[in-house]
């Protein structure tokens, strides 16, 4: 079993070949191949290999499967005995990719 740790929209993900991740939103439409080029570290059964900061020579492909946003998050603030509230909400964007393969040279 071979995987890879990536690292995009400044957080670092774990993935393997087959699998769907939801990473913060990248330009592209549905079908779109994305290139993830900054792989942090690489591993099979037999071997491990770190990067400083990044291993050279590896890349994960990856096709687009559809963009949505997020679940809503709620930011309350509230001081008390003032009578202040203030209650607002966010959704973020969101890419959901599937891991085609990876790719060492």
């Amino acid at each position: 079993m071979m995987y890879a740790v990536i690292k995009t929209g400044g957080k670092q993900y774990r993935v393997s070949q087959g699998d769907e991740i939801a990473v913060e939103k990248l330009p592209g439409n549905r079908g779109e191949e994305v290139i993830f080029d900054q792989v942090l570290m690489w591993a099979t059964d037999q071997e491990i290999k770190l990067g400083t900061p990044v291993v050279e020579g590896v890349k994960v492909i990856s096709e687009i499967v559809r963009q949505e946003k997020g679940p809503k998050i709620y930011v309350f603030r509230m001081k008390r005995r003032k009578g202040y509230r203030k209650k607002t909400g966010h959704r973020q964007m969101l890419t959901r990719v599937k891991i085609k393969e990876i790719v060492i040279n």
